[in-house]
């Protein structure tokens, strides 16, 4: 058995700092060395203990989280997993954060939450676990997408899903995307709330218009549709007019939206008029998905293992024989627009 994850709690809230603790130390893999109420404190308990993971708060007194977060990145990379209040504020500021470079966040507790916290213990451990090097991401180059001209769509769904690490790596894909892109669904776990937020987020950065799934919002060429996180999954139905539905389920893999769900709809409404990605995640979910996408006849691709935050989910999809191609994310999004693009002599 490995060591337990050495973890420092940083909050400037005890009681949140003991709620924390106490979810955390309930785990005999997990071990809370420490605690901090505030930025500096935080940066000597790092230099002391030496943790192999952060808790850490956006909102705090002289220095917030996210320029802590910047500090961390750039002077003593290590995992951290942002612990954010489930607003549009917060949602924000978490999101800024992924991009910064922390490996996962979880919301804080809202009242009569059956599992405060949600995964926290199981995101510690990983993020323990993960040999990436957790150093401040490299300021991307610029990327320009295909000229409108230059790529002529073919009648291809793409289906993406994630998990940790996911912010980074939709960015990273959807950015090569042109702006008649193919429709393209995905889903991404993420608390209730961020959602909204990232689709926002995406639709910036992005030549496409990416939204947030609607339940009946038609899949049209040009547009990419995120699953709203928490209540409801997505699925894609009615094959004479493609839409998105979003259906009233138990969580399945633990996960509600969950990437197998979405990826079975489209393998039964699509088959090989389909593409589907798995991208960095821990977990399982998504790989049964994709290989009764594959069985069905779509294009499937993996992100590979070096360019993962985690390597769960396309791993296990790739050892199940779900996964055609395995690629570094930097090739994903022009190796989907390859699968994706009209023929010549016709559409595909």
């Amino acid at each position: 058995m490995s060591a337990p994850a050495r973890v420092l709690v940083v909050d400037d809230s005890p009681t949140m700092r003991g709620l924390i603790s106490a979810v955390l130390s309930a785990d005999p893999e997990v071990n809370v060395i420490g605690q901090a109420g505030d930025a500096l404190e935080a940066r000597e308990a790092i230099k002391r203990l030496n943790p192999d993971v952060v808790t850490l708060d956006i909102e705090m007194p002289n220095m917030n989280g996210l320029d802590f977060l910047e500090k961390i990145m750039r002077l003593r990379p290590m995992p951290v997993i942002m612990v954010s209040t489930m607003t549009h504020r917060g949602a924000e500021a978490t999101l800024a954060a992924l991009e910064i470079g922390a490996f996962d966040c979880v919301g804080k507790p809202q009242p009569g939450e059956i599992r405060p916290f949600g995964d926290l213990v199981e995101k510690v451990k990983a993020a323990a676990r993960t040999q990436r090097n957790f150093a401040k991401p490299a300021a991307p180059a610029a990327v320009t997408p295909p000229a409108v001209a230059d790529f002529r769509v073919g009648r291809k769904i793409v289906a993406i899903g994630s998990s940790t690490g996911g912010v980074e790596a939709l960015i990273a894909v959807l950015q090569k995307f042109p702006a008649n892109c193919p429709p393209t669904v995905i889903t991404q776990h993420m608390p209730p709330t961020f959602t909204k937020s990232f689709s926002e987020r995406l639709n910036r950065l992005c030549a496409p218009v990416v939204e947030e799934a609607t339940d009946g919002a038609r899949l049209e060429i040009g547009k990419v549709y995120l699953a709203p996180g928490g209540e409801r999954h997505l699925q894609v139905s009615n094959a004479s007019a493609p839409c998105c539905r979003l259906v009233e389920r138990g969580p399945v893999n633990g996960h509600r939206p969950s990437v197998d769900v979405l990826f079975d709809s489209v393998a039964e409404l699509a088959g090989r008029n389909a593409v589907g990605v798995i991208l960095t995640g821990m977990g399982r979910d998504g790989a049964a998905g994709l290989l009764k996408m594959r069985h069905a006849g779509a294009r499937t691709l993996g992100q590979n293992e070096k360019t993962c935050v985690v390597y769960g989910m396309p791993r296990v999809a790739y050892e199940l024989g779900a996964v055609e191609q395995q690629l570094p994310l930097a090739a994903i999004g022009e190796e989907i627009l390859k699968m994706t693009a009209a023929r010549k002599e016709g559409t595909e």
